[in-house]
């Protein structure tokens, strides 16, 4: 009764002041409004106050930081927010004594309200432990985003029902079971949703790609670290710092290279061709072989191979007058051999995984002589240096075996190259004439 004579005041004491009942009615309300919304912001103020020192307090004492990220999202913010509102649900109808005709309305909207700021809380508390989650190295790697996504889509479609139901007064149930025959518009409205969420559980179950992980997938020009996946996309940040979305449904649908594998073994991989000039490739005579000895590393080699040929072409009873009889060595094999030996003591190469170096068929560009092998460092910078240092070595010691790069002509060569083409056919030109 108390608060219904205080609810009577205003109106009491605009009605002293001479007011109609309906003006001093309206008044009565405004003030009780006016009153009513100071005491809430007051009260969520002090509240959101006493809830952060209290968090504050608990933080310094709890060696968790999941109350910092909750605070963080605003957890806080809305939870008071919720408290506040229940305030202005009980008062509301006492404040509106002399308006029950709208009680009903202000009542279903506060009601709405209530429901849409505890989704909006529901979704910081879980944006929360989602940050939180992402701190600790057995979640990094996970697709937290996606679960929370999918979560907060049920969320919201339960808070619309809820709505639906307090809006027009029907069950719960009623609309539950109204859902199904909208299915098929449901599916159609959330069909990337489905199928992403879909594609995380199995990029997840099967472990095909974790936060971190460096991925290409040249259809979508993505070529880098997997930074995040979310129910709907998962996003690249390429090595020129720019940043690729794919949708995840992709992931499951298409190809594409993921290179943990490398990163988890014990090396990366060097796989590079020398293209040699088939012009240079030709036999080697004794003293050539002689001279080539002088280098440490085929010494042994050379020393052993040549009297194997020798004494096999002396029991062959070989004709050597001619270079080609017989078994002999060429300076490209002799090359190939030094690579396979400058490879096996190169301190940055991993003597564990595969080595080799080996001739692949003829083009029109010369003879390709590829080189396979890992690498012990696999960081990317660290790599291309490797992959330089080794590449410089062997381009600069190919004239030691007389062989040559392929490369195509420059303009001044070109220009000489067809001089001498020119040259040439003059001069058949000439003789053809002194024939006839």
């Amino acid at each position: 009764m108390q608060i219904e004579n205080y609810n009577k005041y205003f109106y009491q004491l605009f009605k002293d002041w001479g007011w109609n009942d309906v003006l001093a009615a309206y008044a009565n309300l405004f003030v009780n409004i006016l009153i009513l919304f100071i005491i809430t912001a007051l009260f969520n103020f002090f509240l959101r106050k006493f809830l952060k020192r209290f968090i504050i307090k608990l933080t310094a004492k709890s060696k968790t930081k999941l109350d910092n990220f909750l605070v963080k999202n605003k957890t806080l913010s809305y939870f008071s927010l919720f408290l506040t509102l229940i305030i202005i649900r009980w008062a509301a109808p006492i404040t509106m004594t002399d308006f029950t005709a709208y009680q009903s309305g202000i009542t279903t909207l506060l009601n709405i309200i209530n429901i849409i700021v505890i989704i909006f809380l529901v979704r910081a508390i879980l944006r929360g432990f989602k940050d939180y989650l992402k701190t600790k190295d057995n979640y990094k790697d996970k697709p937290i985003d996606s679960y929370i996504q999918v979560f907060m889509i049920f969320t919201w479609m339960m808070g619309l029902v809820l709505i639906f139901s307090i809006f027009t007064g029907k069950s719960i149930w009623y609309f539950v079971t109204g859902l199904g025959a909208f299915s098929a518009v449901v599916l159609l409205i959330f069909k990337d949703s489905i199928l992403g969420f879909v594609a995380s559980i199995q990029v997840a179950a099967n472990d095909m790609v974790r936060i971190g992980d460096w991925i290409t997938m040249e259809k979508y020009g993505a070529d880098g670290d997997v930074i995040e996946i979310n129910l709907s996309s998962v996003k690249v940040r390429n090595f020129d710092n720019t940043i690729t979305t794919i949708p995840t449904y992709y992931l499951i649908s298409d190809s594409f290279k993921n290179w943990r594998g490398m990163i988890n073994s014990g090396g990366r991989r060097i796989k590079r061709a020398l293209l040699i000039k088939a012009s240079s490739i030709r036999f080697l005579e004794k003293e050539e072989v002689k001279k080539l000895e002088s280098i440490s590393l085929i010494r042994e080699y050379l020393t052993h191979r040549q009297e194997d040929i020798d004494k096999y072409n002396q029991d062959q009873n070989i004709d050597k007058s001619v270079l080609m009889n017989g078994r002999n060595q060429t300076n490209f094999g002799v090359f190939r051999k030094y690579i396979d030996s400058y490879l096996n003591q190169h301190s940055a190469i991993n003597k564990d995984m595969v080595i080799m170096t080996r001739q692949l068929a003829p083009t029109e560009k010369g003879i390709p002589l590829e080189i396979y092998a890992f690498s012990k460092d696999k960081v990317w910078q660290n790599y291309e240096y490797i992959i330089a240092d080794i590449f410089d070595h062997l381009l600069a010691s190919l004239k030691y075996f007389e062989l040559e790069i392929f490369e195509l002509p420059s303009g001044q060569q070109f220009d000489i190259h067809m001089t001498n083409k020119n040259k040439g056919l003059n001069e058949n030109q000439n003789t053809e004439k002194y024939r006839k």
